[in-house]
C-alpha cells in the first residue's frame, strides 16, 4: 500500500465567499518516495500539504496515511497520530525566540516525554548534530543566520522519528548556499531514516532534485 493515498480531496473555505481550494484531488505516494509539488500562486500546493499533514479539514473525500484513513480521525486520535508519524517543516521558521536551539527541538514532544520511547534531550542533541549545530545548540534564535534557524526547524521536524516530512518552501527564505545546504540535509535524513518526503516549492531546482512532481493548477492535479 502507498504510505499517503487520497481520494478526490476537496476543500472549501467558507470565510466570506466560497473558495475552493481543492478540487478534487487524488494521487498516491510510496514509501520513501520524495515528491516535489509545484503550481502557481493560489494552485492550492499549501492546502493539499496542510490536508496531508492532517493540520486542515478536508470538506469531501479520503485520506490513508500508513493505512491508516486519517479523515475519520478526530480529537485526541488524530493529534496522536500526527506527533507520532508526522514532521513538517515550513519556509517560515517558527521557532520560539526565548527558547535555546536545544529546547526549540526538544518542544514538541515536551509534553509526551514519558511516552515518547527514547530520551528526547539525547535525541535533540544528536539531530543538531547531524544538522551541523553541535556547538550552537545553547543559541537563541536571535543568534543564528536563517539557514541556522531552518536546520533547527528541520531537527525539530525529526525529533518524534517521524515516516512522512512534509515541507512547505523550505528554502524559501533562504540564500542559495543556506538553501542548497536545508535541501542537502533533507535528502541525508530521508536516505538514512527512511523518510517519505513531500515538498511543496517555487524553484524548478528543487523540484528537479525529488524523484517526481505532482502539479497543481486551480485545486486540480495537472501532472502526477
Amino acid at each position: 500500500m502507498p504510505i499517503i493515498r487520497a481520494e478526490d480531496l476537496r476543500k472549501v473555505y467558507q470565510a466570506g465567499v466560497p473558495v475552493e481550494a481543492l478540487r478534487g484531488v487524488s494521487l498516491a505516494v510510496e514509501a520513501g518516495e520524495f515528491v516535489a509539488v509545484q503550481g502557481p500562486s493560489g494552485s492550492g500546493k499549501s492546502t493539499l500539504l496542510h490536508v496531508l499533514g492532517t493540520l486542515d479539514t478536508l470538506t469531501s473525500g479520503r485520506l490513508w496515511l500508513l493505512d491508516t484513513e486519517v479523515s475519520s480521525l478526530r480529537g485526541d486520535a488524530l493529534a496522536d497520530f500526527r506527533r507520532e508519524h508526522i514532521g513538517f517543516v515550513f519556509q517560515m521558521f517558527y521557532l520560539i525566540p526565548e527558547m535555546t536551539a536545544l529546547e526549540n527541538v526538544m518542544l514538541p514532544l515536551l509534553p509526551y516525554r514519558r511516552k515518547a520511547g527514547f530520551d528526547v534531550e539525547a535525541r535533540a542533541k544528536e539531530l543538531l548534530a547531524r544538522v551541523g549545530l553541535a556547538d550552537r545548540m545553547g543559541h537563541l534564535p536571535g543568534q543564528l543566520s536563517g539557514g541556522e534557524q531552518q536546520r533547527v526547524a528541520l531537527a525539530r521536524a525529526l525529533i518524534n522519528r517521524p515516516t512522512l516530512l512534509l515541507a512547505d518552501e523550505p528554502t524559501g527564505n533562504l540564500d542559495s548556499q543556506a538553501g542548497e545546504e536545508v535541501l542537502r540535509l533533507i535528502e541525508e535524513m530521508r536516505a538514512a531514516d527512511g523518510l517519505t518526503v513531500v515538498l511543496v516549492t517555487h524553484d524548478d531546482g528543487v523540484a528537479a532534485r525529488a524523484d517526481r512532481i505532482v502539479r497543481l493548477r486551480d485545486g486540480r492535479v495537472v501532472e502526477l
